[in-house]
């Protein structure tokens, strides 16, 4: 792993040269170079040309600063997204070039992250020594149109709990104090969950509502491919749900659960917030099942559904579940299970049958440069056009839920196989969502190698 800083870590502000000085640098400076420097006000006054004119053949890209922990291996999380926001990704069974300029980087353990400074070598992309430079582009205040936070890999430390300690609220804050500071803001994306801190995560939801900025993120699988190709419809009648998958850890159980708020949030009347939080682990996972039919029921549907012999879930080493019941007497589990991807499963009224919806394989082919292709889109799209792809609460309620599941078997430092239910009055979000489907069709990308111009 490459560990030598680069020489060009720092970078300033571009000096500001008047058009006529560029022009006698460059006689042969075309029109639509200048209009990179001097903005359409400009280009309208030397050639009388409307700026309306203008913005309809030269649509400016949105100038992204990306601010990551860790980007030294192919499959961390900061070079899967943001590889796409600088060469394009595959979007609805066809490449779709970038529509967004990255203009800054900041890495938080830049030494260990050689893949992301050859990256920024290559791409004549500054990386800025703080979070703060790199946002203001070495000047005094915001200088960008949109940022992008990936705060999921590297050497950081886990809690008692469980909970990895990743720097996503403190680069967050340095963004939103330039923020502050500069009088206005622009959209965030924060991979994953907004914090291992329920207390955190609500001091930035509620920043991006105080400020009036445009805040995404979570988890990239609820947008990646489903079987069948279905979204539930608005208002849906939503009894009992739970989803099948890989829970091992903090981080794979933020999948699920950003999986189920993905579903559950489109239910009759639309979400209502969240009543309670409980964890359960060990054996006392399956007592918990069969003292509650209704996840017993769905749970053996999606056995059944992928053929598996019976007792199949049982045989986890590590079972758990994290119950959740929401203000409306809606109630859902996530379940650990292998074999079946992450699979959501339903009790709709009128249905005889479960619904049963899967996402299958990994957000891959893992030649990179095709990996979670569908979460690049949807933080461009929210670049782009200043609007949220989906309720930021949703974010929030998924991020509580599993900061209180991993509080749920801990209590006055004492560990408990059987974890106390919390009650979570504070997490009464309430929304409408109106969102269409937003996740991958079409044809798959091919398992084309990500070429960078260089040997990794």
């Amino acid at each position: 792993m490459m560990t030598k800083k680069p020489n060009n870590i720092t970078a300033s502000a571009a000096d500001p040269f008047s058009i006529h000085e560029i022009m006698e640098l460059n006689p042969l400076f075309s029109r639509r170079e200048m209009l990179g420097i001097t903005g359409m006000a400009g280009i309208a006054a030397l050639t009388g040309i409307s700026s309306d004119a203008v913005a309809g053949t030269a649509p400016k890209r949105p100038r992204i600063a990306c601010l990551v922990s860790y980007w030294g291996a192919p499959r961390s999380h900061a070079d899967w997204i943001i590889t796409k926001l600088l060469d394009g990704y595959w979007w609805d069974g066809a490449h779709t070039p970038s529509r967004v300029e990255v203009v800054a980087i900041y890495i938080h353990q830049l030494p260990d992250s050689g893949l992301g400074q050859k990256i920024a070598k290559s791409k004549n992309i500054p990386i800025f020594k703080t979070a703060t430079e790199a946002v203001t582009l070495g000047g005094k205040e915001l200088a960008v149109d949109g940022v992008v936070i990936v705060a999921e890999h590297g050497e950081y430390p886990t809690n008692l709990k469980g909970q990895w300690m990743l720097p996503r609220w403190w680069i967050y804050q340095q963004v939103v104090r330039v923020f502050e500071q500069s009088k206005r803001s622009v959209p965030i994306f924060n991979d994953k969950h907004l914090s291992y801190n329920w207390d955190e995560a609500k001091w930035m939801f509620d920043k991006s509502r105080e400020l009036d900025f445009p805040l995404t993120g979570g988890s990239s699988i609820p947008t990646y491919y489903r079987t069948p190709e279905v979204e539930l419809d608005i208002d849906t009648h939503i009894k009992t749900s739970i989803v099948v998958g890989d829970t091992a850890d903090e981080g794979a159980l933020f999948h699920c659960v950003d999986v189920l708020q993905a579903f559950v949030e489109r239910r009759k009347d639309g979400e209502t917030g969240v009543r309670s939080v409980q964890c359960i682990r060990g054996p006392e996972t399956w007592k918990w099942v069969e003292s509650n039919p209704w996840a017993g029921k769905l749970l053996e549907s999606v056995r059944i559904k992928f053929d598996l012999k019976p007792g199949h879930f049982q045989e986890s080493k590590s079972p758990n579940v994290c119950i959740v019941e929401y203000n409306d007497g809606t109630k859902a589990a996530v379940i650990s299970g292998h074999g079946v991807g992450w699979t959501y499963a339903a009790e709709i009224q009128g249905h005889k049958d479960p619904t049963i919806i899967s996402i299958l394989g990994w957000p891959g082919p893992f030649a990179q440069y095709h990996a979670s292709n569908s979460q690049p889109h949807w933080i461009t799209e929210m670049m782009v056009t200043k609007k949220e792809p989906f309720n930021a609460e949703r974010l929030l309620l998924s991020t509580g839920i599993v900061s209180y599941n991993m509080d749920s078997n801990w209590e006055n430092g004492r560990y408990s196989a059987v974890g106390r239910r919390i009650e979570t009055p504070f997490m009464n979000m309430t929304y409408r969502s109106a969102r269409g489907a937003q996740f991958s069709k079409g044809t798959r990308p091919p398992n084309t190698p990500y070429i960078r111009g260089f040997d990794i």
